[in-house]
């Protein structure tokens, strides 16, 4: 990186200490930008960089809530409005005990290049708590949900601030966030995505994610002029994304052959198609966290406590978590022969992962590029609040699949337009940036 760079990292280091998460995203965006902002010095001056790097606002909260022994708790609440230049602030909640402020700024640094790639008027948001959903009952969940949303409705709206879901927030505690905000501001509005079929929500949405990594995914082969039919798939993971991915690469001839959870990954030679995707479903509800219960019901190969890098496959799409994927697991990969990897998780791969990729010249997708399908059908699903209207699922697909493609093609151009052609990366990056700073310009200071 250049000193301005430089100055621009450090600055974050320091004024955001013990924030590693938050220190790698910035990082990983700064590289890519040096030839835009080499090329446009207006925004230097502007002090653009300086400004996207910091929050426009966090809201950090207690959340009490007591349980079914009738025994108080005390949780910490977050909302990170990180850049509104574009939309409203649009970004998920989530809910598990390593939920810090460090990762919620990355996840909404990230969330602000990701919205802008949608083509969707969205800025770049997100939230959560330290929360553990896992082992609740439903009344237990029900009365954290209220506890939080009597505090972040202040915060938010459909024109202000629209949260959805994420890690641990899934349809029941959208439900419950929705039916506390209804209750305090007598309103029924698009102020959450996810929302249930029968009050606001969109078809697809549980799926999108996944979907729209395929979808990014098969316009990447096609430039080598490939597609899935034929290929060995691994998917990290086994939650909404992971069963979106593996349900579309099926889809399209593609042979899914690894799973994976915190206990470890699961190894399926003939491929998960039929009742073991169905079966996901099953998995993701029984909240145990554990992919070996897969393996022990169709009997195939359980590797415990390890990642599924080492599989011999052709395409990777990992749809787990942040850093899942790091540079000895890129080298095994490509070993194998794997010559795609599409990100469906929030940066899964490590700088060192991502180098290990781009000088094999191994085709790869940043998430904020190829898992951008979730919010853009969340985008879809705003729409069809302010419209009061349903479309049906035929047409939310053909929408989401037109939005990947648009995205695909967008980062090959502008990769093209400043000097790294096919570097998924370096596109993303600078066509998310260019309209946000455009924007910033426009509304002078923001």
């Amino acid at each position: 990186m250049n000193s301005y760079s430089e100055s621009i990292l450090t600055l974050v280091k320091t004024k955001n200490p013990a924030e590693p998460e938050f220190h790698q995203a910035v990082q990983e965006v700064l590289h890519s930008l040096e030839p835009v902002l080499a090329r446009h010095p207006e925004y230097r001056s502007a002090k653009i960089l300086e400004r996207m790097v910091e929050p426009e606002r966090v809201v950090i909260f207690r959340v009490p809530w007591f349980d079914d022994r009738g025994e108080f708790n005390v949780n910490r609440g977050f909302r990170v409005q990180m850049n509104s230049a574009i939309g409203p602030y649009k970004g998920g909640l989530r809910f598990h005990p390593s939920v810090t402020l460090g990762t919620l700024k990355f996840l909404a640094f990230e969330q602000v290049f990701k919205n802008a790639l949608t083509t969707l008027p969205m800025g770049g948001g997100k939230g959560g708590s330290d929360f553990d959903p896992k082992g609740k009952s439903d009344l237990e969940v029900m009365r954290f949900c209220q506890s939080f949303m009597t505090e972040l409705y202040r915060h938010i709206g459909p024109d202000i601030d629209v949260p959805a879901g994420d890690i641990g927030v899934g349809a029941r505690e959208i439900g419950y966030l929705f039916g506390q905000y209804k209750r305090l501001t007598r309103e029924f509005s698009g102020v959450l995505t996810g929302k249930g079929l029968n009050w606001g929500g969109s078809r697809i949405r549980p799926e999108a994610t996944g979907f729209g990594v395929v979808y990014f995914a098969q316009e990447m082969l096609k430039t080598r002029s490939k597609s899935f039919d034929g290929l060995r798939v691994a998917v990290s993971g086994f939650g909404n994304v992971a069963w979106g991915a593996v349900l579309k690469a099926t889809q399209l001839g593609a042979k899914v052959v690894t799973l994976s959870g915190p206990d470890g990954f699961v190894h399926d030679p003939s491929g998960i198609s039929g009742e073991k995707i169905e079966y996901m479903l099953e998995m993701r509800a029984s909240a145990r966290d554990s992919v070996k219960d897969f393996a022990d019901k169709f009997k195939v190969e359980f590797h415990a406590g390890k990642r599924p890098w080492g599989t011999k496959v052709d395409v990777a799409l990992p749809c787990a978590t942040q850093n899942e994927l790091d540079e000895n697991d890129a080298k095994e990969l490509v070993k194998n022969g794997c010559f795609c990897v599409c990100e469906g998780a929030n940066m899964p791969t490590s700088l060192g992962g991502i180098r290990v990729f781009e000088e094999s010249k191994v085709l790869f997708s940043p998430g904020k590029a190829s898992n951008a399908g979730g919010v853009a059908t969340s985008g879809l699903e705003m729409s069809q609040n302010s419209m009061r209207l349903a479309w049906p699922r035929d047409e939310v697909d053909q929408r989401l699949h037109q939005i990947m493609t648009t995205i695909h093609d967008t980062c090959l151009e502008v990769s093209r337009t400043y000097g790294a052609p096919g570097n998924y990366v370096t596109g993303a990056n600078i066509a998310g940036f260019l309209k946000v700073a455009t924007s910033m310009m426009d509304q002078g200071l923001v």
